[in-house]
């Protein structure tokens, strides 16, 4: 296994030097000459329901480059926020004006994407979303060009910021790429309290990575298999933030609450801003216990950070928001033009007492695995062993806690996401992975380490590192019904790296 891995990873390494030689290079651009715009808030209707429309545009990602070809959430990217408040329902008609072709290279051949289907599908999920079953997007509920997808969303969740995406089946790796994302934001009574950083004071920021060509135009990379061109990975050389390469945003010299999900198919994203104070004060399904303070934050596709940021000690300069010591988005810091108080951390957010493994009725041990055929697909990525259509295997009972095992045996991180429930992280443990594909013995290699702090909250995407053993704890409420579970690296979701979960 290694050696074909090692195969397969020199082949995409030649691709990505291949393709890299028909892109922009992003670099010789002008950076951080255009403010950063916030993006539109979607407005309700008469009644007090949304209408959002799935449509092309041509979206200006920098000054310096002609118009790129995206679709879109009502013509922006990302799309518009939709605001909702804590046990108020709301009801999104979703409305596929998309065009009749894609303009991505689809592979017909992956499972669920057969060439009978319309090239053009799409259905929307509301990540982090806790809805019924009929409104949560399963992957091939999907409309065409001229139809729409009517959901309701209860709100019966805590305050937390979510995110709405393409989930249709076999296209949500090519849609989501080409812009359908957008964010969605649950407010609550215990966080008004908190009187966190508002208003302007708050920062949603969507992060993504695309490839551009020469022309500013959305190149996705292939694997050069004739009518095969799924590749396993996609990591672009253009960070977006908001959908701007190399923006700037003015700031006073205070607290501001910076609101981040990465938005990326592939690409796992380490943030930082060294010169400000940096306190995590949430992560995917609300706020912490407590804030803690963060040098730098790890966050993979999906995954989402709610940070205050206080930008008293920079004022006057300028400081980075940067990705890997590369920085992405630039603040500028005013001298002192209000007078303003630096954000002193609270001891304590909220109570949330300890995830203990003692409320489980049940233990699931589920493997992800790869598998390598060079000549013919060249990765194939699976859940238990198992594909999309194979019988479901995850039957929970509604109101049952479980905890779910992943057992790591593949070279990647994959980011596995739970739709409708959310779940507390317990630890992670190291394996002998090479011992258990030959004999199935689980051979611990070291203790168990406990999440990092800003993982100890509520969560609904988490990072299962190679041979290791990552645990949840799962309560599944408050609805019954058909969800799905899956590795949220779009391109191994696609092939074939997701599963029903069925809630009974």
């Amino acid at each position: 296994m290694a050696g074909a891995a090692a195969v397969a990873g020199a082949a995409r390494l030649g691709r990505a030097r291949s393709q890299a030689a028909k892109t922009l290079d992003p670099e010789r651009l002008r950076k951080f000459t255009h403010a950063l715009g916030a993006p539109p808030r979607a407005a309700a209707l008469a009644d007090g329901s949304y209408r959002v429309e799935m449509r092309a545009a041509e979206c200006q990602l920098h000054p310096d480059l002609p118009p790129s070809r995206c679709w879109t959430y009502d013509g922006t990217i990302p799309g518009p926020i939709i605001e909702a408040y804590r046990g108020r329902e709301i009801a999104v008609e979703w409305v596929n004006a998309l065009p009749a072709r894609h303009f991505l290279p689809v592979d017909s051949t992956l499972e669920g994407a057969g060439p009978s289907l319309p090239p053009v599908r799409a259905v929307v999920h509301l990540h982090g979303g806790r809805a019924p079953s009929a409104s949560d997007g399963w992957p091939e509920d999907w409309t065409v060009p001229g139809g729409t997808q009517r959901c309701i969303y209860p709100n019966q969740q805590e305050a937390a910021l979510l995110f709405y995406h393409d989930h249709a089946m076999g296209l949500n790796r090519l849609n989501v790429y080409a812009g359908l994302t957008g964010l969605y934001l649950v407010r609550d009574g215990i966080e008004e309290a908190l009187r966190l950083p508002s208003g302007e004071f708050e920062l949603p920021l969507l992060l993504c990575d695309r490839w551009l060509d020469p022309h500013a135009q959305l190149f996705y990379p292939t694997s050069g298999v004739p009518g095969h061109p799924w590749v396993p990975e996609v990591f672009g050389n253009c960070i977006l933030v908001n959908g701007q390469l190399w923006p700037y945003i003015e700031v006073e010299p205070t607290a501001y609450r910076l609101r981040i999900v990465n938005a990326a198919n592939s690409r796992f994203l380490r943030l930082a801003i060294p010169e400000a104070s940096v306190h995590a004060i949430g992560s995917d399904q609300g706020l912490l216990n407590a804030p803690v303070s963060m040098n730098d934050v790890l966050l993979a596709p999906a995954e989402r950070t709610d940070l205050v940021v206080d930008f008293a000690a920079a004022a006057g300069r300028t400081v980075g928001l940067r990705n890997d010591r590369r920085t992405i988005c630039q603040f500028r810091v005013r001298a002192s033009s209000r007078r303003l108080a630096s954000w002193n951390p609270p001891f304590s957010l909220r109570r949330l007492a300890p995830a203990d493994a003692r409320a489980a009725g049940r233990t699931r041990r589920l493997t992800l695995d790869e598998y390598q055929d060079l000549a013919a697909n060249p990765m194939l990525m699976l859940l238990n062993g198992k594909r999309w259509s194979d019988p479901v295997t995850e039957r929970p009972r509604l109101g049952d806690t479980e905890i779910w095992e992943f057992l790591n045996l593949t070279d990647d991180t994959h980011p596995i996401h739970l739709h409708q429930v959310r779940f507390r992280i317990l630890d992670r443990r190291s394996f002998d992975a090479d011992q258990y594909l030959a004999d199935a013995t689980l051979r611990f290699t070291a203790d168990a380490v406990a999440p990092g702090a800003d993982e100890r909250g509520w969560k609904d995407t988490v990072r299962c590192e190679p041979s290791a053993v990552t645990r949840i704890l799962v309560p599944f409420e408050p609805y019954a019904g058909r969800y799905l579970w899956h590795c949220h690296l779009l391109e191994h979701e696609a092939n074939a790296m997701m599963r029903p979960l069925v809630i009974g």
